[in-house]
């Protein structure tokens, strides 16, 4: 199983990018893709959730009308795209599987909790600059 992000970059406020999820390894439409930040001296939060069997998306109200999740199924990717960038979005991005199918699992509902999810990438360095 492996999860690799990219896309991330050093651009100024106001600009955009586009981070991918390239996943390999399980049944891509039995999880739940959820993207999370981690700026320095902070815990990881959870941003946004993408529910790969029915396309439900969730976001946290801090983005909300700025961050977009998507998926393309062909092609095992998820993309979470990023206007109008703030210094405060500069984080760790990553992303991360959770197995739709257990019991204990809500689909997107608990995207924000960490132990929803099985299975985790390393993260690509987004840093807006002032």
């Amino acid at each position: 199983v492996q999860l690799v992000e990219s896309g991330g970059g050093l651009v100024q406020t106001g600009e955009s990018l586009r981070l991918s999820c390239a996943a390999s390894g399980f049944i891509f439409e039995n999880y739940a893709i959820g993207w999370f930040r981690q700026a320095p001296g902070k815990e990881r939060e959870g941003v946004s959730c993408i529910s790969n069997n029915d396309g439900t998306t969730m976001h946290a109200d801090s983005v909300k009308g700025r961050f977009t999740t998507s998926a393309d199924n062909a092609k095992n990717m998820v993309y979470l795209q990023i206007d109008s960038l703030k210094p405060e979005d500069t984080a760790v991005y990553y992303c991360a599987a959770s197995f739709l199918m257990r019991k204990d699992r809500d689909g997107c509902g608990r995207y924000r909790d960490l132990g929803q999810y099985d299975y985790w990438g390393q993260g690509t360095q987004v840093t807006v600059s002032s």
